[in-house]
């Protein structure tokens, strides 16, 4: 009776965790579909400003401006944007194991920049120089977050202390799959103009002016753009692990209660035999 007691206890803890995690599943999947609407919302946005930066950028005198100078690479910075919580699969490892990658095969000293707090947890203990940490993403990262980030990067890249800068990040496809990806960030390259139009633009006050201004900006928008897709990735991985983790439940739930049968038919098939057992010495003693 005992064995059957704690297969029935098993299965209420088992049905206890799956609502736990159904709910879970829930509460990603409504995340998902708002980081999903602004992460598409962005994206027009950040493909324009790809496009105009790449335009100005093909001046020869643009490469005098700091932020697109290339310069002998001394030290380099990894920008690792992570998750805040667990029970996401494999999300936060693939980006921590993929980070570790980039900080071993470098030769020349490296640091790290830290966004979120499961990468923030992992590094600490870790022999790495952490110049900056953002312990708390949230569920829907904003642009003043990206405006902050963005402006202490290109502080420690204008001011000497790494020579180029590198973001880590997962990029959104569906809630299926994720990349992840290494992209460098500063110095920021031209991007290609393939598949853009042709058409010769006139900027007032000038195009170095303009691309002054504007280069700046182009680093905020790459780097909300990273933070979207990042937490879109994350919300989907979730969404999917705790959809496994229900399934599994029930799994496990239907084999503890067909090993529940069993051990009650087993029981009651015992007390059987022991009641025809005395039935049978009552009657020889008789």
């Amino acid at each position: 009776m005992s064995a059957i007691r704690e297969i029935k206890r098993r299965i209420k803890l088992i049905k206890n965790i799956q609502h736990v995690t159904g709910a879970m599943k829930m509460v990603a999947s409504a995340k998902l579909r708002r980081a999903q609407s602004r992460l598409y919302a962005a994206r027009p946005y950040a493909q324009k400003i790809v496009e105009l930066v790449g335009r100005l950028a093909l001046a020869p005198e643009a490469q005098s401006l700091p932020l697109l100078a290339s310069r002998e690479v001394k030290k380099k910075a990894y920008v690792l944007i992570a998750g805040d919580r667990g029970l996401a699969g494999a999300y936060n490892s693939h980006l921590i194991h993929l980070a570790e990658q980039c900080l071993r095969r470098e030769e020349q000293p490296v640091a790290l920049v830290v966004a979120g707090r499961k990468g923030w947890q992992y590094f600490r203990r870790r022999s790495v120089e952490i110049l900056k940490s953002y312990a708390e993403i949230g569920d829907e990262p904003d642009l003043s977050l990206a405006r902050e980030l963005a402006r202490q990067l290109m502080a420690i890249f204008l001011e000497g202390q790494v020579d180029e800068v590198n973001l880590v990040y997962a990029r959104f496809h569906s809630a299926l799959r994720y990349d992840p990806l290494v992209e460098r960030l500063l110095p920021i390259q031209a991007p290609s103009l393939e598949g853009s139009d042709s058409l010769d633009y006139l900027y007032e006050p000038g195009p170095m002016a303009v691309l002054e201004t504007i280069l700046p900006r182009y680093c905020e928008i790459r780097v909300y753009q990273a933070l979207l897709e990042a937490k879109a990735s994350e919300h989907g991985a979730r969404m999917i692990a705790m959809e496994s983790a229900t399934k599994n439940s029930s799994e496990m739930i239907e084999q503890l209660t067909l090993s529940y049968n069993k051990a009650r038919q087993n029981a009651i098939t015992t007390e059987l035999l022991e009641v025809a057992t005395g039935a049978e010495a009552l009657k020889d003693q008789g």
